[in-house]
């Protein structure tokens, strides 16, 4: 487990499974604010608060100084070496900003040998240590003659004061390590000569010059018993086996601030966690990271050389939390869960027929389809009666299957995709319009090449005859077939999911399209012949305009052309001006649909109810009239020829004369009744 600190110090590490957050130096000449400063960085990760101190023993009280200047009692957990101990002078005045810091010395035993030869010391039997006399002016806080170090001194020494008598001893802690470490270069000197001097008292020629390196070699080799009892060995490393005690400065109400035993390390730890006190009286260890977990869906991006700092970064996007340190992106047809920790397919839309996108286009078909069928039944049914047969019946059933289909495509575009209903689209989708178009081009050219002719001679054109005029029509639409067949061919039909139609910013909101494979440019090639014809159709319709209307349906038609290519020409922007649309798939099928459903309804309308209308409400209408020969019609052509360029004629005038051309041999009493000349019985 992670422990994370800063660490203090001057230029001193530790790798004991500790993450240093940060590591700070004291200067050894510390300018004024130093601490204030270090403290200050301190902060900078707050919830690091555990502090490892490396230094002495001033720098460790002016470091816990700096904190109570700053108001930090309390915040920072304190850890101190062996230089810290069990002093007191470092928490002097300070004891708030140092309770429960937690220290730790090397496990010591009194050496009763020295103990006796120190006390036995006086200034006769100890000359040779040059610093006794300060020692013995310091201790019994006397002057040595003149040349004393402490002028003006209360008292003379008179060298027969006693150590432990006269004043106060305590053994120093570090003697059994200063005796063991002289003894540890002893038995090493020891086992190096009995090796390289083998027999010859004293230093021999091969010991004249130690080789350092050798020499320690033997110093890490040695084994025997300190002076306290304990081993003294090396590991491989040079280190002593550790003995530490472990001590925490403790402040209770019951007692002075103290510092206490919690534990100890031979080998391993060993702490007693029921005796230690923390300054927020919790008993729970407090907690000390860098940097705190990262939420559920949010990756750890590390601080470069401290793997125990890291920033949270959330997983955006599509993207999920792979690993600790990692965000990856979903596959493309999933998204990521709602905590982005994993990801989960996206979910598979279509138009629904509950859609209000779909329930306007549905509607608007279903009258048409009623529409068209009461048409149907209608011609059916007075099919023997002039005004159908002058209608031409067998182009009207072509051309009302066209409507019919244009409406009926309606149901297709909405029903849940599959190979079937993606085959019957591509077949029926411009076949609809391809009756219609091809129908009427049939009927405006006829028309057109009449007129044509009869202003050229009395020789009536070719291919005029009903059944002439199917062969013209079938052969047209037969080209919309052969291309659906090629296509069929070439890309046979299947459906796909298409999860970039509507793969959103927000992965919440994503959703797979189930939709037929018929991109845009194919729905226009579907549809594109289908518009050729429609234009044709509407340039022949301007060419007969003129054309008197007793003979013909020209005008119904033109208007009829005319209004279809003002729907289309609106369905083209608002087809492809969506194509970035979240709401794509709605907007363009509800377009197409109702566009197809209007142009039926255009046709409808103009040229077949008014004709029901007669049928039903006005049956004294629908009487023969008189057949008129071709010659008539030339004669007609030729009329309306002359008169167009008679501009200063006014129109009423212009009608009278072309009536009165045409309508010879009739009783001076006669009947109104409308003229469906056709020419098709």
């Amino acid at each position: 487990m992670w422990f994370c600190t800063p660490l203090v110090g001057r230029g001193c590490a530790i790798k004991c499974g500790v993450c240093i957050a940060q590591s700070l130096k004291v200067p050894r000449e510390p300018k004024p604010g130093e601490f204030d400063k270090i403290i200050l960085r301190l902060l900078e990760t707050s919830n690091a608060r555990a502090v490892i101190m490396f230094a002495n023993e001033d720098d460790i009280r002016r470091i816990l100084d700096a904190a109570r200047r700053n108001n930090q009692t309390g915040h920072f957990l304190w850890v101190g070496s062996d230089s810290w101990g069990s002093k007191i002078s470092p928490v002097i005045q300070q004891e708030r900003v140092a309770e429960g810091a937690v220290t730790i010395l090397p496990k010591r035993a009194s050496v009763d040998a020295f103990d006796r030869y120190f006390r036995s010391r006086s200034l006769s039997n100890n000359r040779r240590n040059v610093w006794f006399a300060e020692f013995w002016e310091e201790n019994f806080v006397c002057k040595l003659g003149s040349h004393g170090k402490r002028p003006g001194s209360p008292k003379k020494c008179t060298g027969l004061e006693k150590v432990g008598r006269d004043s106060s001893y305590e053994q120093e802690g570090k003697v059994q390590f200063v005796m063991d470490a002289v003894y540890a270069m002893a038995h090493a000197l020891h086992h190096m000569h009995r090796e390289l001097c083998f027999g010859v008292p004293g230093l021999c020629s091969r010991m004249s010059a130690i080789d350092g390196k050798e020499l320690l070699t033997h110093i890490r080799a040695v084994n025997f018993n300190g002076s306290a009892g304990t081993p003294v060995v090396f590991n491989e490393n040079g280190d002593a086996p550790g003995r530490y005690d472990i001590f925490q400065y403790q402040i209770t109400n019951r007692s002075t601030p103290e510092y206490k035993v919690i534990g100890h390390w031979t080998n391993q730890l060993h702490l007693n966690m029921e005796s230690m006190r923390w300054a927020s009286g919790d008993p729970t260890v407090p907690s000390s990271v860098c940097s705190m977990p990262c939420r559920m869906g949010e990756r750890k991006k590390v601080v470069k050389g401290v793997p125990c700092c890291w920033h949270c970064e959330r997983c955006e996007g599509y993207h999920f939390q792979a690993s600790e340190l990692s965000c990856e992106l979903c596959p493309y047809e999933q998204r990521p869960d709602h905590n982005h920790t994993g990801c989960q397919p996206i979910p598979i839309i279509k138009l629904e027929w509950h859609s209000p996108w779909a329930v306007v286009p549905v509607f608007i078909s279903m009258l048409g389809i009623i529409a068209t069928t009461f048409v149907i039944v209608t011609f059916v049914r007075y099919n023997d009666t002039p005004i159908v047969r002058a209608s031409g019946r067998e182009m009207s059933y072509v051309l009302l299957t066209g409507i019919f289909l244009c409406y009926a495509i309606t149901f297709l575009m909405i029903a849940t995709p599959d190979v079937c209903v993606c085959s019957f689209r591509r077949i029926f989708l411009g076949l609809g319009m391809c009756f219609s178009y091809a129908a009427l081009l049939t009927k405006t050219n006829r028309i057109h090449r009449i007129f044509e002719q009869g202003k050229k001679s009395v020789t009536a054109p070719r291919f005029i005859s009903p059944t002439s005029q199917l062969a013209i029509t079938f052969s047209l639409i037969s080209v919309q077939l052969l291309g659906v067949f090629v296509w069929f061919a070439v890309d046979p039909p299947h459906t796909l999911i298409d999860f970039g139609e509507q793969r959103t910013q927000d992965p919440e909101n994503a959703r797979g399209v189930l939709k037929c494979d018929i991109s845009d440019l194919s729905l226009i090639c579907s549809l594109g012949y289908s518009i050729l014809l429609m234009v044709t159709c509407t340039v022949y319709a301007i060419k007969t305009r003129g054309v008197p209307e007793t003979f013909n349906e020209a005008k119904p038609i033109g208007f009829t052309m005319y209004t279809t290519c003002i729907i289309w020409l609106a369905f083209i922007p608002i087809f492809f001006g969506t194509a970035q649309s979240a709401e794509r798939m709605y907007i363009q099928t509800t377009t197409l649909t109702i566009s197809l459903s209007l142009s039926a309804s255009v046709s409808l309308g103009m040229l077949y109810m008014p004709k029901v209308y007669i049928i039903i409400f006005h049956p004294e209408q629908n009487v023969p009239k008189r057949k008129r020969s071709f010659k008539a019609i030339v004669t007609a052509a030729t009329m309306t020829s002359k008169l167009t360029q008679k501009g200063d004629r006014p129109n009423g005038e212009v009608k009278t004369e072309l009536c009165e051309s045409m309508e010879t041999n009739t009783s001076s009493t006669k009947t109104t009744y409308v003229s469906y000349s056709n020419h098709a019985n």
